[in-house]
Protein backbone atom coordinates (compact mmCIF):
# COMPACT_ATOMS: atom_id res chain seq x y z
CA UNK A 1 0.00 0.00 0.00
CA UNK A 2 1.12 3.47 -1.16
CA UNK A 3 2.57 5.60 2.05
CA UNK A 4 0.23 8.61 1.19
CA UNK A 5 -2.90 6.31 1.69
CA UNK A 6 -1.68 5.08 5.28
CA UNK A 7 -3.70 7.42 7.27
CA UNK A 8 -6.46 7.69 5.20
CA UNK A 9 -9.85 6.69 4.93
CA UNK A 10 -12.67 5.94 2.23
CA UNK A 11 -13.90 4.16 -0.46
CA UNK A 12 -10.94 5.54 -3.42
CA UNK A 13 -8.60 3.85 -0.54
CA UNK A 14 -10.43 0.54 -0.23
CA UNK A 15 -10.37 0.24 -3.71
CA UNK A 16 -6.87 0.80 -3.91
CA UNK A 17 -6.25 -2.03 -1.08
CA UNK A 18 -7.72 -4.59 -3.49
CA UNK A 19 -6.14 -3.31 -6.68
CA UNK A 20 -2.55 -3.99 -4.20
CA UNK A 21 -4.13 -7.53 -3.18
CA UNK A 22 -4.88 -8.30 -6.61
CA UNK A 23 -1.49 -7.67 -7.59
CA UNK A 24 0.15 -9.60 -5.20
CA UNK A 25 -2.34 -12.32 -5.91
CA UNK A 26 -1.31 -12.21 -9.65
CA UNK A 27 2.42 -11.70 -8.93
CA UNK A 28 2.51 -15.15 -6.49
CA UNK A 29 0.55 -17.06 -8.69
CA UNK A 30 2.72 -16.42 -11.96
CA UNK A 31 6.19 -16.45 -10.24
CA UNK A 32 5.82 -19.27 -7.16
CA UNK A 33 6.06 -22.70 -8.46
CA UNK A 34 5.05 -23.85 -5.18
CA UNK A 35 1.61 -21.98 -5.26
CA UNK A 36 1.35 -23.13 -9.24
CA UNK A 37 1.52 -26.33 -7.30
CA UNK A 38 -1.29 -25.89 -5.07
CA UNK A 39 -2.94 -24.52 -7.08
CA UNK A 40 -3.48 -27.59 -9.38
CA UNK A 41 -3.76 -29.87 -6.59
CA UNK A 42 -6.95 -27.93 -5.04
CA UNK A 43 -8.27 -28.24 -8.92
CA UNK A 44 -8.03 -31.90 -9.05
CA UNK A 45 -9.16 -32.08 -5.15
CA UNK A 46 -12.26 -30.48 -6.21
CA UNK A 47 -13.03 -31.83 -9.38
CA UNK A 48 -12.49 -35.07 -7.68
CA UNK A 49 -15.15 -33.96 -4.59
CA UNK A 50 -17.59 -33.23 -7.78
CA UNK A 51 -17.03 -36.53 -9.40
CA UNK A 52 -17.68 -38.65 -5.39
CA UNK A 53 -20.44 -36.11 -4.48
CA UNK A 54 -19.12 -35.01 -1.32
CA UNK A 55 -21.84 -33.29 1.14
CA UNK A 56 -21.62 -30.03 1.78
CA UNK A 57 -20.10 -29.85 4.72
CA UNK A 58 -16.88 -31.83 3.70
CA UNK A 59 -16.98 -29.35 0.51
CA UNK A 60 -16.66 -26.73 3.22
CA UNK A 61 -14.26 -28.31 5.17
CA UNK A 62 -12.50 -28.93 1.58
CA UNK A 63 -12.61 -25.06 0.56
CA UNK A 64 -11.27 -23.70 4.36
CA UNK A 65 -7.89 -26.23 4.17
CA UNK A 66 -7.81 -24.98 0.38
CA UNK A 67 -7.98 -21.39 1.52
CA UNK A 68 -5.75 -21.65 4.14
CA UNK A 69 -2.83 -23.22 1.94
CA UNK A 70 -2.71 -20.50 -0.47
CA UNK A 71 -3.37 -18.05 2.55
CA UNK A 72 -0.10 -19.48 4.11
CA UNK A 73 2.04 -20.34 1.16
CA UNK A 74 1.55 -16.43 0.05
CA UNK A 75 2.48 -15.08 3.73
CA UNK A 76 5.56 -17.80 3.46
CA UNK A 77 6.19 -15.98 0.11
CA UNK A 78 5.77 -12.29 1.34
CA UNK A 79 8.60 -13.40 4.61
CA UNK A 80 11.15 -15.13 2.09
CA UNK A 81 11.24 -11.76 -0.07
CA UNK A 82 11.42 -9.73 2.87
CA UNK A 83 14.16 -11.81 4.08
CA UNK A 84 15.78 -11.20 0.70
CA UNK A 85 15.25 -7.59 0.90
CA UNK A 86 16.77 -7.15 4.10
CA UNK A 87 20.05 -9.21 2.82
CA UNK A 88 21.54 -10.73 -0.12
CA UNK A 89 24.38 -12.24 2.00
CA UNK A 90 24.33 -15.62 3.64
CA UNK A 91 22.70 -15.01 7.30
CA UNK A 92 22.15 -17.93 9.26
CA UNK A 93 19.43 -15.92 11.05
CA UNK A 94 18.28 -14.95 7.54
CA UNK A 95 17.80 -18.85 6.69
CA UNK A 96 16.32 -19.57 10.18
CA UNK A 97 13.51 -17.61 9.51
CA UNK A 98 13.22 -18.70 5.47
CA UNK A 99 13.01 -22.07 7.07
CA UNK A 100 10.72 -21.32 9.75
CA UNK A 101 7.90 -20.08 7.34
CA UNK A 102 8.60 -23.12 5.11
CA UNK A 103 7.99 -25.29 8.13
CA UNK A 104 4.56 -23.32 8.85
CA UNK A 105 3.49 -24.39 5.30
CA UNK A 106 4.97 -27.82 5.62
CA UNK A 107 2.62 -28.36 8.70
CA UNK A 108 -0.22 -27.12 7.58
CA UNK A 109 0.38 -29.65 3.72
CA UNK A 110 0.45 -32.42 6.16
CA UNK A 111 -2.90 -31.85 7.98
CA UNK A 112 -4.21 -31.06 4.73
CA UNK A 113 -3.26 -34.50 3.53
CA UNK A 114 -4.59 -36.45 6.51
CA UNK A 115 -8.12 -34.20 6.34
CA UNK A 116 -8.15 -35.28 2.44
CA UNK A 117 -7.15 -39.02 3.14
CA UNK A 118 -10.58 -38.22 6.03
CA UNK A 119 -12.92 -36.98 3.50
CA UNK A 120 -11.81 -38.77 0.44
CA UNK A 121 -10.92 -42.59 1.55
CA UNK A 122 -14.68 -43.73 2.99
CA UNK A 123 -16.70 -42.29 -0.48
CA UNK A 124 -13.46 -43.79 -2.99
CA UNK A 125 -13.81 -47.26 -0.70
CA UNK A 126 -17.78 -47.15 -1.44
CA UNK A 127 -17.19 -46.49 -5.02
CA UNK A 128 -14.52 -49.14 -5.28
CA UNK A 129 -16.09 -52.42 -3.09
Amino acid sequence: MALQDRNRKGFKRLLRSFGYASCGLRHVIRHEQNMQIHIGAALIILISAGLLQLPLVQWLILLLVIAGMFALEIMNTAIERTVDLVTEEFHPLAKRAKDIAAAAVFVYSFFAVIIGLILFVPPLLRLIL
